[in-house]
């Protein structure tokens, strides 16, 4: 049930990690499109703008999660690498103890100041409680959020991406089918698709854990590796917590952005949430290889094979640049009707808002290749704390654009955002990519 990406060629391997996780993660942006989908065909617009006006927000909280999870299993996959079964097994024990206590505090804080938050952030006053009742039971379920993402994480680790993406497939379906029910058959509000995500992922990560206990031998933890230890502790703290506050940096400066989005109105909020989640599906293939090259970098450094690892992120960038050219033209022939799919009848205004939104960001996606590849390569390698300098940087780009950019150019400024901030992270992240190699190889 577990692969070894210490041998074999790179291309190869990751193209056949990849294709998995990119799929899982269409999946999962699929039932999001969906819940998009049908709160803006059956409920309206205004709801529709109130579940988007939360995406920054969601991505705050949410990516901090995600992020953590991914980071606590980088030393996992260096530990499979390296042939250090018990130690993996200790590093598994601890990562539980440290998501039970770490995720249990952050849920009460964050459904405690969620209306300041949406306060904060301008939330038009017409859609502030679509907002919140959505973005308070997303809170609310945020351990099982945590449950699946941190065993699909731990697979990954262990090299196998394929067993996440059937559990994910699961979640999707189950999904779907309550947010029908919710919202077709019981005739709920924004709570309905809020209440299918959380319980969708809750089914999810409990049969996944279920299968893990059964088919993983490797991870079958004794007594005395179940014992919480300090060492492992704070190494998984300083790889995770790192990659958590990289995707919560990167979000404040979404935040602006989104503040900036909610002062043109609901038309443009409506517009650019269209446009963020057909966005969202377009970028699964380069998420899909930034997340495959830190399990890959993970065990490869823990194996001491050094040259696989810069052999494996000039690969995935030249596969990542092929499907952005391909994504570029998809959005500039069929970007229009694409937005239509979320209306339920033709708006000219939130159709121009998310096309100008949609192409801009595709322009870019050559550069997104970059920061995912090498970001995460970086994080693989155990040097998550760039992380958090390319999050700020990310994070001082949106907000330049969210600020200045909107005073000079108006909504362009906002569509410039992520370009930016691309730019300033590969500044960094290529330096800094070169500086890592050649601290390991001292240390090797």
């Amino acid at each position: 049930m577990t692969k070894s990406m210490t041998e074999g060629k790179p291309l190869r391997l990751i193209i056949s990690f990849a294709l998995p996780l990119c799929l899982g993660m269409l999946f999962q942006q699929f039932y999001s499109m969906v819940d998009t989908i049908i709160v803006g065909k059956f409920l309206g617009v205004k709801p529709l703008a109130g579940v988007g006006a939360t995406g920054s927000l969601n991505f705050l909280v949410i990516g901090f999660c995600m992020g953590v999870c991914g980071g606590f299993a980088i030393p996992i996959a260096q530990m499979f690498g390296a042939g250090r079964e018990s130690d993996l097994r200790k590093y598994v024990a601890n990562c539980t103890w440290l998501c039970a206590g770490l995720f249990t505090i952050l849920t009460v804080l964050v459904v405690i100041f969620s209306r300041p938050l949406l306060t904060l952030l301008n939330t038009p006053q017409d859609i502030y409680e679509y907002a919140y009742v959505y973005i308070v039971i997303i809170f609310c379920g945020i351990p099982c959020t945590v449950l699946y993402n941190m065993l699909a994480a731990i697979l990954r680790s262990l090299g196998d991406s394929r067993t996440p993406l059937f559990f994910l497939a699961v979640s999707s379906a189950i999904n779907i089918v309550l947010d029908i029910a919710f919202i077709v058959l019981l005739s709920t509000g924004v709570e309905g698709p809020a209440l299918a995500t959380v319980i969708s992922q809750g089914i999810s990560g409990a049969v996944c854990l279920i299968y893990m206990k059964k088919k993983f031998t490797v991870l079958k933890i004794s007594g005395e590796e179940w014992k919480p230890r300090l060492y492992h502790m704070w190494n998984l703290c300083y790889i995770g917590i790192p990659m958590g506050l990289q995707y919560s940096i990167t979000a404040i400066g979404a935040l602006v952005i989104q503040s900036s989005i909610n002062g043109f109105g609901a038309m443009a909020v409506a517009g650019v949430t269209a446009a963020q989640k057909i966005g969202n599906f377009l970028t699964c293939p380069f998420e899909a290889l930034g997340q495959t090259m830190a399990p890959y970098c993970g065990q490869n450094v823990g194996a001491g094979r050094l040259d696989r690892v810069e052999q494996g992120a000039r690969w995935a960038s030249v596969c990542g640049f092929v499907v952005s050219a391909v994504l570029l033209a998809v959005v500039v022939l069929f970007g229009r009707p694409l937005s239509m799919l979320f209306l339920d009848e033709p708006n000219p205004e939130v159709i121009s808002y998310a096309h100008r939104f949609m192409w801009s960001c595709a322009s870019g996606y050559v550069l997104l290749v970059l920061v995912n590849v090498v970001r995460f390569s970086i994080q693989g390698m155990g040097f998550s704390g760039f992380a958090i300098i390319a999050g700020v940087l990310e994070m001082i780009a949106r907000s330049l654009a969210g600020t200045v950019g909107v005073r000079l150019f108006g909504f362009t400024g906002i569509c410039l955002a992520n370009g930016l901030a691309w730019i300033f992270a590969d500044a960094f992240l290529i330096p800094a990519f070169l500086r890592c190699k050649r601290k390991i190889q001292r240390l090797l």
